[in-house]
């Protein structure tokens, strides 16, 4: 049941700190680093949902552990490593030059589409 994706994302000046106002230095942020996670997560699972079907974020637990410049190359690593019903649970590395630089643990929830977006209405 286990599933893999990696991914690679480039650090662009938009994804630092101090461009998302997350702290004020030229370093990933760690909502940048979350959002390669989550994206990398979500991604994994796409092609495994229902037509009408998506998965939405709902936790995560996350560990930034060092520092990585503009312009890095940051691949992102998750696994599948359990699907309770419509949980999905997710366990996502981060590294650059080979150094990990994050973790994660991470749950997503397979949603019907149109039924999810009336909830905001």
């Amino acid at each position: 049941m286990v599933k893999t994706l990696t991914q690679e994302f480039q650090i662009k000046k938009k994804d630092t700190a101090a461009a998302m106002g997350s702290g004020g230095l030229e370093v990933l942020s760690t909502p940048s680093m979350i959002a390669f996670m989550e994206n990398t997560a979500y991604e994994l699972f796409t092609p495994l949902s229902s037509s009408g079907e998506t998965t939405v974020g709902i936790e995560i637990n996350v560990k930034h552990l060092s520092p990585s410049a503009v312009g890095k190359r940051v691949e992102v690593r998750a696994k599948l490593v359990e699907q309770k019903k419509s949980i999905l649970f997710f366990h996502i590395e981060a590294y650059d030059d080979e150094k990990l630089i994050g973790t994660a643990d991470h749950k997503r929830a397979v949603v019907t589409i149109e039924t999810f977006m009336k909830n905001i209405e």
